[in-house]
């Protein structure tokens, strides 16, 4: 676990309805655009973007069961070192430790992990809340420069 204490940061926040669309508009675009301001590289940027669309996903589907009159908060802190994301829905929240392991044979064909999965691939650290529906994606920038495509 890295040393960032979150009730430390300043946080912008932001509650929309429970809408993908809204979510990508509202939340992902404008994160991503600060992101580039800061100068995050490509990969980076490629991290949150994939982080921030399946923690909002599973929100979106397991929290809130996609029902539109229920609510995603976000709040984000960031700057040029580090960006803090955090995804609440209105759901009963869950135990991450009992998300099964997609990699395992057994779960290879279930549904469920993959995006948690990918999530804690990209991402420094995540946090959860305890209740269990509200997840922090954490992004250290890259202090090497990031690779370049040719």
């Amino acid at each position: 676990m890295i040393e960032i204490d979150l009730s430390k940061l300043t946080f912008h926040a932001l509650q929309i309805k429970n809408d993908l669309q809204s979510a990508r508009d509202q939340i992902v675009r404008p994160i991503l655009a600060q992101a580039a301001v800061l100068g995050y590289c490509s990969q980076d940027q490629f991290a949150l973007r994939l982080g921030l669309e399946e923690a909002i996903s599973n929100a979106y589907k397991h929290g809130n069961r996609c029902e539109p009159d229920r609510t995603l908060r976000v709040r984000w802190s960031m700057d040029p070192n580090v960006m803090v994301i955090c995804i609440a829905d209105d759901g009963e929240g869950f135990n991450p430790k009992n998300v099964p392991d997609p990699r395992v044979r057994e779960n290879l064909e279930k549904p469920s992990g993959r995006g948690l999965m990918l999530i804690k691939a990209y991402m420094t650290e995540l946090r959860f809340n305890e209740r269990g529906n509200e997840i922090c994606l954490i992004k250290v920038r890259k202090r090497r420069p990031c690779r370049t495509h040719t």
